[in-house]
């Protein structure tokens, strides 16, 4: 009897210690998983935006395939269109943009000449302040060295290359992906068990809608606002206007955080022309900014995406606190699919009749 009871504990005791090493195990992989993830992450956020592109290429690909066209043939010619696009906005905007930039470079000490002047005529009710202003050192001081500048244009010129090698591999993801989406698809389909296989392919199909409701507004929306600002700038005699009407395109992409890279450098600029001039920049930025936010790009964005700004704000806080710019530019998108999974896996089981008297009991504080 006792020998059963050795022989008893002996097993529990080696169940245990296989128990212990397995969830050693598990818990080893899971870190190094998380570490490979901390580690790749802004590899996978550009896998994430390529395949945010594919889906929203794949609609005139899905038109043209409607019309008779093969889908190597419609997805090609997409793909194409997409690169001479790309190429085009790079051969107008860019050369503009780098002579106003080389521009903006020569001048920036005659800016922060005008700039340390018109901050002096601010302080003159405080002497010592404007002393220290207006010392022939102030500048030279707050400039940096040349072998700064140097070390600066060599890791723009690196940055440049890096850059220049994302978006190769960047086009790359989304032509395989537009070429062939199937094999990716039936491979993501396949992590789902079949009763929850229909749900996921109309949540994916939902986001790849709100995809393009998503580029098209923000298309719409910063042409608009480029358009404005050079016009604006352009009257206002604003330097470097391309640059400021380039930056007001892509804005939108990064909802509000966006107003404040377009609006802060020309403002700058302005008040080293003088302070009306850029007072009169500041005004025209904060009512661009709200006109459009609060009024135009609620009214474009509402029909294809259906998300609450508050969702998106949130969204885009949280993001950009846990990865920075890369989180800010994929910050709408990643909503968006959270959004569709959630109405395809949840909306089914909300009564809307219900759901509009609880609402309504919250936001009236009554009893039902």
């Amino acid at each position: 009897m006792a020998l059963k009871l050795h022989s008893v504990g002996m097993s529990q005791t080696s169940i245990t210690y296989k128990n212990a090493l397995k969830l050693l195990i598990v818990g080893a992989g899971l870190i190094a998983g998380l570490w490979f993830m901390y580690e790749t992450i802004s590899i996978l956020f550009l896998f994430f935006f390529a395949l945010v592109i594919a889906m929203v290429l794949n609609a005139p690909v899905m038109w043209l395939l409607r019309k008779g066209w093969s889908r190597t043939a419609a997805g090609l010619l997409v793909f194409f269109a997409l690169v001479v696009f790309i190429v085009g906005l790079f051969w107008l905007v860019i050369p503009r943009i780098l002579e106003q930039g080389s521009s903006l470079v020569y001048n920036l000490p005659s800016y922060l000449g005008s700039l340390q002047h018109q901050v002096a005529n601010l302080l003159k009710d405080y002497p010592t302040l404007q002393q220290d202003v207006m010392k022939e050192a102030f500048i030279t001081d707050n400039l940096p060295s040349l072998r700064k500048v140097f070390l600066g244009v060599g890791q723009l010129s690196l940055s440049l290359l890096q850059g220049l090698f994302l978006l190769v591999i960047f086009l790359s993801i989304v032509a395989y992906i537009l070429l062939n989406p199937e094999p990716l698809i039936r491979t993501l389909l396949g992590f789902f068990s079949p009763a929850k296989r229909i749900k996921v392919a109309h949540s994916l199909s939902q986001a790849s809608t709100m995809m393009v409701g998503w580029i098209w507004s923000n298309f719409v929306v910063g042409l608009m606002d480029a358009i404005i600002v050079f016009l604006f700038l352009s009257y206002m005699n604003v330097p470097g206007v391309w640059i400021w009407a380039g930056l007001a395109l892509f804005g939108e992409m990064i909802p509000r955080i966006g107003w404040y890279i377009m609006a802060v450098p020309p403002t700058l600029i302005a008040f080293s022309i003088s302070p009306t001039t850029a007072l009169w920049v500041l005004v025209f930025y904060l009512l661009l900014s709200e006109i459009m936010g609060d009024f135009v790009i609620p009214r474009i964005r509402a029909k294809a995406m259906n998300l609450h700004a508050v969702a998106t704000l949130f969204a885009l806080m949280t993001m950009v606190a846990a990865f920075g710019f890369f989180g800010a530019l994929v910050a709408t998108p990643a909503m968006a699919f959270v959004k569709s999974f959630y109405d395809n896996f949840y909306g089914d089981q909300i009564d809307d009749k219900e759901m509009k008297k609880e609402v309504a009991i919250v936001m009236e504080r009554k009893k039902r």
